[in-house]
């Protein structure tokens, strides 16, 4: 039974050829820790040259054999998958929780929505067809929808497993292979799903895992036999991907930022309101790229608003995430937890007010002193010329803001490089409506915020990048159409 504190990782972390595979060199180590505690839980190894050699040669290797297969096959594999992960998501939940720091209730709600995932991708993996077009004279066209190859992708550390699962799903059920590198800071748990697809019946080396950073990351971005590079993470480091890709004129999808609006009309039921202010703004201790973190407020119920948001802010339970009751755990490391302390007492030195939280918090349970906590924080008397209101903080800071008119902040709403998320709380189904077509996003909430159901598209507009993640649309990011034209008659020759 896994509790905090007491956790050691000594498995090899990388998996290809169908195993985990034991690093070449263990000399440029990086230590990864339990955010919870602050301990050491294991040694990251990246990955070298010839181990991402090995790896994507592997995948390949495996992806001759899965893309032959019928989509009803991969189906009753990636079936099979799901159910292994759905009878295994407490050990897996657990584990997540310790190399992430968040609450294990929404550990398990993140390893619920990975087997949702698998599950809906295996259901369209049959359904993968292409079209029959008439020409003159009795001949004919068809297309064939046609996997990529080897698909290489880069996770976050925010979301290790589910955002594992949003990538790999889409890609196998399409029969293309896939090379994951997880976070260097979250290398744990992606391992896990190389071994649940190897035990469902995958060829092996189709799901390999290779651990690292930046180094690792660009090798896997320039290697030749790599068809397509799926990233989730920072702008400035989507640029990069985007950049190494294009090279070898790979296809991209880049999941990026946010700074999202969220817009409550005085028509608004208020307490949903309030609610859904805190979805937008807590889950996962406010590293969350789709969070709505600039909290718009018709002047009217501003102050009802904030003081309902400020006293259910205060009552979050902070503590050892692997606990029930916890309701926010810890910040994934050190310098992160600095980071969002420093864009806080940035806050105050330009004016904002601090009406909670915001502070180091120590637990009252000794094993979690060395933890990155902070208090949960609301800030008062912003304005959108702010540091805190321009820059994505990627922590528990919400910054609430008054206006006056619908068109007055639609405007400000999109005043913004980023193009993620957006909600609106009304009652008035006209304005909701209004309001979310002219949301600059790729996601427009109505009357709830942070839902993300597998059967819809996620992605961003402008900066917060392209391409989209779950739905249906998502296989056309994964496959590419073959057309085909089938002459009849003799051929009608200009020479």
């Amino acid at each position: 039974m896994a509790t905090t504190g007491t956790v050691v990782v000594t498995d090899h972390l990388n998996f290809w050829d169908g195993k985990r595979v034991k690093p070449t060199q263990e000399t440029n180590s990086e230590p990864v820790f339990e955010p919870a505690t602050g301990r050491v839980l294991c040694q990251m190894v990246p990955c070298g040259a010839e181990e991402v050699d090995e790896a994507i040669k592997s995948a390949h290797a495996a992806y001759l054999k899965w893309s032959k297969m019928a989509g009803m096959e991969r189906a009753r594999v990636m079936l099979e998958a799901a159910r292994i992960i759905r009878e295994r998501k407490e050990k897996i939940a657990k584990l997540e929780v310790i190399n992430n720091g968040k609450t294990i209730t929404e550990a398990l709600v993140d390893i619920d929505i990975a087997w949702q995932c698998i599950e809906y991708y295996a259901g369209l993996a049959g359904t993968l067809a292409g079209q029959h077009i008439q020409l003159p004279g009795g001949a004919f066209a068809y297309t064939r929808r046609e996997p990529l190859g080897v698909c290489v992708g880069i996770g976050a550390w925010n979301y290790p497993f589910q955002i594992a699962s949003w990538k790999s799903a889409p890609a196998l059920a399409c029969g293309n292979a896939m090379v994951f590198k997880p976070s260097p800071m979250t290398p744990v748990t992606a391992v896990i799903l190389a071994e649940i697809y190897k035990e469902a019946g995958v060829p092996d080396g189709l799901f390999c895992v290779v651990q690292g950073g930046a180094e690792t990351g660009t090798l896997l971005c320039h290697h030749p036999m790599v068809a397509k590079v799926s990233f989730t993470g920072s702008v400035p480091t989507g640029k990069k991907i985007m950049e190494m890709s294009s090279k070898g004129v790979k296809q991209v999808t880049l999941e990026l930022g946010g700074k999202s609006p969220l817009i409550i009309f005085k028509d608004c039921e208020l307490q949903n309101a309030v609610k859904g202010a805190l979805m937008a703004n807590f889950l996962t201790q406010g590293q969350v790229c789709c969070n709505g973190t600039r909290v718009y407020v018709q002047r009217e119920i501003m102050p009802q608003f904030l003081e309902e948001v400020v006293k259910r802010t205060k009552a979050i339970t902070l503590g050892d995430p692997l606990l029930d009751g916890t309701r926010m755990g810890a910040l994934i490391s050190k310098p992160q937890l600095e980071k969002v302390l420093g864009f806080v007492s940035q806050a105050k030195k330009e004016g904002a007010r601090v009406l909670c939280g915001g502070e180091p918090f120590s637990p009252s349970d000794p094993k979690l002193k060395g933890g990155y906590f902070m208090s949960p924080c609301v800030l008062d008397n912003c304005n959108d010329d702010m540091t805190c209101v321009k820059e994505e903080i990627f922590g528990p800071v919400m910054s609430v803001m008054p206006f006056d008119t619908e068109e007055e902040v639609i405007k400000r709403a999109n005043n913004t490089t980023f193009g993620l998320a957006s909600g609106v709380f009304t009652r008035d189904i006209s304005r909701a409506h209004r309001v979310a077509e002219n949301l600059e996003a790729g996601t427009c909430f109505i009357n709830n915020y942070n839902i993300s159901p597998v059967e819809v598209p996620f992605g961003g507009y402008k900066m917060s990048g392209f391409g989209r993640e779950n739905g249906q649309v998502t296989i056309e990011y994964y496959s590419q159409l073959k057309t085909v034209v089938v002459e009849m008659g003799d051929v009608e020759s200009l020479f």
